[in-house]
């Protein structure tokens, strides 16, 4: 029962911050979502240092459920990238283009801030990574 109550508030605090970033970031001029792309790659990074974190026992498996997957989870949002991807693909040539690269940059800067989140906190947590 603990460790749904803290996914629960981790992802109700996730999904306030991405509430507001979604209030607060327009829209660009040429259709990219910069609010759900921020919400996105910020709660990537989280998600990376928490593991890390996790990994190397600085934080313990509550920390990783209120943080990791409570948090992050409320605050990235699968459902709004497709749907704005889905909206730029089904306009016109220009807002194709602008679709492409809006999954892409989701896609390619989350997976580098995941990872650079993991060297992190598994650095904080007083090891290298090998290589």
């Amino acid at each position: 029962m603990r460790a749904i109550a803290l996914v629960f508030v981790g992802g109700a605090v996730g999904a306030v911050i991405r509430e507001l970033l979604m209030l607060g970031v327009p829209t660009a001029r040429d259709g990219f979502v910069g609010s759900i792309f921020i919400a996105n790659i910020v709660a990537a990074f989280i998600l990376g240092v928490v593991t890390g974190l996790h990994s190397r026992k600085v934080i313990g498996t509550n920390g990783n459920l209120l943080l990791g997957t409570g948090l992050t989870g409320g605050m990235s949002t699968f459902s709004s990238l497709v749907y704005a991807t889905f909206v730029l693909l089904a306009g016109s040539a220009a807002d194709f283009r602008v679709g492409l690269l809006y999954v892409g940059a989701n896609l390619v800067v989350g997976f580098m801030l995941v990872l650079a989140g993991l060297k992190i906190g598994e650095a904080i947590g007083g090891k290298n990574l090998p290589g």
